[in-house]
């Protein structure tokens, strides 16, 4: 059905704040089968002004079935149901109207048929004594809720007899039971849509009682109940007892169930007429012996729903094109309402320049970079299980003249793995005002609210947009702005920033037995998006190959090594790949003999030797002087070698230790110095000693006069471990450890060392930087 309402409407005293509103919308309603029904709907606002139906959100087209009434209702003639292959009537209906500001949806109603079930619960013949009590109970389900009513002996009971309780669920009691209550009772339900008779159930009051004292009982306690704010809830409590116990009702929580519409029905049924959220909770009913304190409880919860309603509207505004329009709603209901918002009678969700968030029942809606496309009605609809509403506000865009057009050719080139540059062209017309430009950017997959700009000087046609991650899609659009306002949006552009190499995972290790380790470090889902994963490496440190590489998924966060040598030291060397390469590796020493449980840790420790206050690091090797007697030997045995070594004593590593911290960008600060020779400034300052002070200490055998000779690296070794590495060996048993080759690639000058035990501390903590990778295993040759 389509109306147009040419002329205005009449006045509702509403007011025209969006230009268009409903002064009255549809609700939910019971339609007898066969029988006409009406759907009100009434709006006021700017005409001309179209009205149309929208039935489960498809458009109602004209037709003799239904008649769109003058002032916009809905009049269908005969409500159908699903019967012969005719469609059914029943279904949400919406009102929808239109005018040139925009299109308004009202709630939604829902017509249901009205029906009634056949008895599911009858009433059951019943035994009573005299003076006792006797009830009956019925349960039929329909549309509209049926009326119940009760017969004895097929003739409406007396419903002013005190004696005779009724309660609207299908309850009758009956108490002071006497000869002449006798009877068969039936159980009366009826509505529009039919009138149902239950079973019969015969009532039989035995001789008087025996007056012996019975202990209070209750019969039947109160039922959970949900129900909507201004209905009725009964909650039936029925005590027996010789003496007659006494009922009371308490809330469990201790608030006082008040006096303002309560009320109590026959002899202990609780009635609490218009409910409000006030009045959920537990009830307890209670039945008291007279004169003592034995008694006997019930309890039943009742739970009051609210249909949503608006605590705070959406205003309508206006504002200039390419600044920010922003609405907000507050809605309340029990449950608390889900709330949407329809421009122009269509969902709207989140993307592009469109956010909306939720801030404790506020829900705003911002609008960035407005332009002609966004003027429209904008509607915040609220609904939960007991109802739906909704609130519109109209968005004005005031477009200025000479706003210059929206930039040209954007375009975004990958850098490097942390850098796009993003170019563009100027604008067609109105260039000469332009003051400057803002480059939006935003991950590919990140919503619109995590979008971020930065502003570029009017004579920039480009911009290196650094600190992005690494094979990740970012998004891009310029916009231009003069002092009137900005232009309307580029197109946007997407690109992916170029991959790297991944960081090397932070490793601790701990010994489980005599011959068994367990290595643990944190998962890089991300890994597994790039084809990657984790390869390990470990040996006996007092040889030469490594076995490996052992592959584990990029989800995997432990391995454990098993069958080790129970006395040896291990080195365990972790790196992480991807599709573009080997990241660098993480080292770990640790021992077997006489350690139950030690863990080698990733921070550095602080060797606690002294320096020079003006005195700098360099990437050179580490050397922490312990006491006297360690020093002596150690530069004994360095001028005896005479060979570039890896030996780093350290003390009090207890307190130093802290667990692995998880994975981190290499571009991250705290990383910098122990990620790379050369970065970090603080770390060199603390991690690093003067490599002229380390060779007047300890002077290479016949390395003076010449230059320092680094070993290169070999093509067949694993990926050079280039970062600063920290492990930890206990003192027992500890092994000069020594990865030597000469520029010759000649055998080793001797066999490994042993260092006499020290009374150094608990154990040795070494530092330094790794100029050549351990020996590779023997599938890959050093």
């Amino acid at each position: 059905p389509l109306l147009f309402l040419p002329s205005p409407l009449p006045d509702t005293g509403l007011g025209h704040s969006a230009e268009l509103a409903f002064a009255m919308e549809p609700s939910d309603d019971v339609a007898v089968p066969g029988q006409p029904i009406v759907l009100g709907c009434r709006v006021e606002g700017t005409p001309p002004v179209r009205i149309t139906w929208r039935k489960n959100g498809v458009e109602l087209l004209e037709s003799t079935h239904s008649t769109l009434l003058a002032n916009g209702s809905l009049m269908i003639h005969h409500f159908r149901l699903d019967r012969g292959g005719s469609p059914s009537d029943e279904g949400d209906y919406e009102c929808v109207a239109q005018n040139r500001f925009g299109l308004v949806v009202s709630r939604k109603a829902r017509i249901q048929a009205a029906t009634m079930s056949d008895f599911h619960v009858h009433p059951q013949a019943t035994v009573g004594e005299k003076g006792g009590v006797a009830r009956f109970q019925c349960q039929i389900h329909g549309l509209p809720k049926p009326l119940i009513t009760w017969e004895k002996n097929r003739v409406p009971i007396d419903t002013d007899n005190e004696r005779y309780t009724l309660l609207p669920k299908g309850v009758l009691q009956i108490t002071g039971l006497r000869a002449e209550d006798s009877g068969i009772f039936h159980c009366v339900a009826s509505n529009v849509a039919s009138v149902r008779v239950s079973h019969g159930a015969r009532l039989t009051v035995s001789g008087s009682g025996s007056g012996a004292y019975k202990e209070p009982m209750i019969l039947v306690g109160p039922e959970n109940l949900t129900l909507t704010v201004h209905q009725t809830a009964v909650l039936e409590c029925v005590a027996t007892g010789n003496p007659q116990p006494i009922v009371s009702w308490s809330r469990l929580d201790g608030r006082p169930i008040g006096v303002e519409g309560i009320q109590v029905l026959g002899t202990g049924n609780l009635i609490i007429s218009d409910v409000t959220v006030q009045h959920s909770g537990v009830y307890v009913c209670a039945a008291n012996k007279p004169g003592t304190r034995v008694r006997r409880t019930a309890q039943g919860r009742l739970v009051v729903q609210a249909p949503a309603e608006f605590v705070q509207h959406p205003q309508s505004i206006s504002r200039p094109a390419g600044t920010t329009a922003m609405f907000t709603c507050q809605a309340q209901g029990e449950p608390p309402p889900h709330v949407t918002w329809l421009k122009n009678g269509q969902v709207l969700g989140p993307g592009g320049h469109v956010r909306l968030r939720n801030n404790n029942r506020h829900v705003t809606l911002t609008i960035s970079g407005i332009g002609p496309e966004d003027e429209a009605i904008y509607q915040c609809v609220a609904e939960n299980s007991a109802g739906s509403s909704q609130a519109s506000a109209r968005l004005t865009v005031l477009w200025a003249e000479g706003l210059p057009g929206p930039p040209l050719n954007v375009q975004a080139v990958s850098v490097s793995s942390t850098e796009v540059r993003v170019s563009w062209d100027e604008p067609l017309v109105n260039t000469k005002e332009i003051i400057g430009y803002v480059l939006h950017i935003r991950k590919a997959a990140d919503p619109p609210e995590l979008e971020y700009q930065e502003a570029v000087s009017k004579s920039t046609f480009q911009h290196l947009v650094g600190d992005l991650e690494p094979s990740t899609a970012y998004s891009f659009y310029v916009k231009a702005y003069t002092p009137r306002g900005a232009s309307s949006a580029s197109a946007p552009v997407l690109t992916s920033t170029l991959g790297e190499a991944p960081a090397p995972p932070p490793l601790s290790v701990r010994v489980l037995g005599s011959s068994s380790l367990q290595l643990r470090w944190e998962p890089w889902p991300r890994l597994a998006q790039h084809e990657g994963g984790f390869k390990l490496f470990y040996r006996p440190a007092n040889r030469v190959s490594f076995t490996g590489p052992i592959l584990l998924p990029a989800t995997v966060s432990s391995y454990n090594l098993s069958q080790l040598e129970p006395t040896a030291v291990y080195e365990v060397k972790l790196l992480a790949y991807n599709q573009h390469g080997e990241g660098n590796a993480t080292v770990r020493f640790v021992t077997l003999r006489g350690a139950s449980e030690r863990t080698a840790l990733s921070p550095p420790c602080d060797c606690r030797k002294e320096e020079p206050a003006n005195q700098t690091s360099t990437t050179g090797i580490v050397i922490g002087i312990h006491i006297g007697v360690t020093c002596i030997i150690f530069c004994i045995l360095f001028l005896l070698f005479g060979q570039r070594g890896r030996v780093l004593l350290c003390k009090d590593v207890e307190n130093q230790l802290s667990p692995p911290q998880g994975p981190r960008s290499p571009r991250d600060p705290s990383i910098l110095a122990l990620n790379g020779a050369g970065r970090g400034e603080q770390g060199r300052d603390k991690q690093r000693v003067e490599m002229k002070e380390l060779e007047q200490l300890f002077p290479p055998a016949g390395a003076v006069g010449r230059p320092d000779p680094r070993p290169m690296q070999d093509p067949g070794d694993p990926a050079l471990c280039e970062e600063t590495q920290f492990s930890m060996l206990p003192l027992e048993g500890f092994s000069l450890l020594e990865e030597m080759m000469s520029e010759a690639k000649a055998p080793s000058a001797g066999p490994v060392a042993a260092l006499p035990p020290q009374d150094v501390g608990p154990g040795l903590l070494s530092k330094g930087q790794a100029t050549r990778p351990p020996t590779a295993p023997a599938a890959q040759p050093a």
